[in-house]
């Protein structure tokens, strides 16, 4: 009776299931941009391929820290594509029906693509805040 209960107890030596999930072929440095050519299937726990981003949706995207080759990529692993880098000269434009002004500046901060940023006028030097267009390119809204 003891042997049958001890049996009944006794962990099971069958692996555990795995899944086919998309893992990173290389290790990715924080601020690299995706690609799909970085990713490989690989089988992992279903614990650990949950909410593991495919190649299509991380592509483009950059990476927040660094990320090991082997690991799935979840979406709090990854930042939109900065397109304005803090620093970083950029041309402000206004514009307001056919009226397009624009001038040069400096980035005060980062952002991707439709993400706001702050930028100081160099004409001015006042601080103005705006949407990144694309890379050094930010639109101003009219007061």
């Amino acid at each position: 009776m003891l042997a049958a209960l001890l049996l009944a107890v006794a962990p099971s030596s069958a692996v555990p299931a795995s899944e086919a999930a998309p893992v990173l072929a290389r290790t990715v440095e924080r601020g690299e941009v995706l690609s799909r050519a970085d990713f490989e299937t690989a089988r992992v726990l279903p614990t650990v391929a949950r909410n593991a981003l495919s190649p299509a949706e991380a592509a483009g995207q950059e990476a927040a820290r660094r990320l090991n080759a082997g690991a799935p990529v979840r979406a709090g692993d990854l930042v939109s594509a900065r397109v304005v880098r803090r620093g970083e000269a950029v041309t402000i434009s206004l514009v307001s029906g056919a009226l397009k002004i624009t001038a040069a500046g400096r980035a005060l901060g980062d952002a991707g693509r439709g993400d706001p940023v702050r930028v100081m006028s160099l004409a001015t030097n006042r601080t103005l805040e705006g949407v990144a267009l694309a890379a050094g390119e930010v639109r101003v809204q009219a007061p």
